[in-house]
């Protein structure tokens, strides 16, 4: 996604594979006609984020972050802040609040797409998050580094997400990660077919 046009385009492709969603999708396309604006964290009452669903390649444990301001478990991800490659915005996000360098995308598709309300906080008054999930995959050997958003990070098996977080749309949003996401190959088995 590099502009405006490629990110409508992924959305309505995400909208015909996704047809329970497309009143939500044409929520998404509405804010885009705000045109650049919407991209910015300074635009009210919404604007545009990107999140990181961090998997291991195994599929079986997600990187989370308890979120400093929200005080609860969430994906990695944050504001775009003019960025309208909003994949690359999601990388970059999930590489500063985790500390891991190498965070591949796992897929190009949008993953999930989510619409939430943000409280007040400080001077920001409540506002909406038009959030675009994208998934990637990442070594849970690696060297976390917590940033100053969060209280802490975690890689969580993904059977466990429940204990984690009660956010229903991180549990659909990695579910439907896994189910899009190539199957892991067994040592010796490199024709594992692909999950779905």
């Amino acid at each position: 996604m590099r502009d405006a046009a490629a990110f409508e385009a992924a959305l309505r492709r995400y909208a015909v594979e996704h047809p329970r969603e497309q009143a939500t999708v044409r929520r998404f396309v509405d804010l885009l006609d705000h045109g650049p604006a919407a991209f910015h964290r300074d635009h009210l009452p919404g604007h545009f984020v990107a999140s990181a669903l961090v998997l291991d390649r195994d599929l079986t444990q997600v990187l989370l972050t308890h979120h400093r301001k929200l005080g609860i478990w969430i994906q990695l991800g944050g504001h775009v802040d003019g960025d309208l490659d909003l994949r690359r915005a999601a990388q970059r996000e999930a590489v500063e609040e985790s500390g891991l360098a190498n965070i591949v995308l796992a897929g190009p598709s949008i993953v999930d797409v989510d619409i939430h309300r943000i409280p007040p906080h400080g001077g920001d008054p409540a506002h909406e998050h038009y959030d675009v999930r994208f998934a990637f995959f990442a070594d849970p050997r690696g060297r976390l580094v917590v940033s100053d958003e969060s209280h802490d990070l975690a890689w969580v098996p993904v059977e466990q997400l429940g204990e984690y977080s009660r956010e229903e749309s991180l549990r659909r949003a990695v579910r439907k990660a896994l189910h899009v996401l190539p199957a892991p190959v067994a040592p010796g088995n490199r024709d594992s077919p692909r999950r779905g």
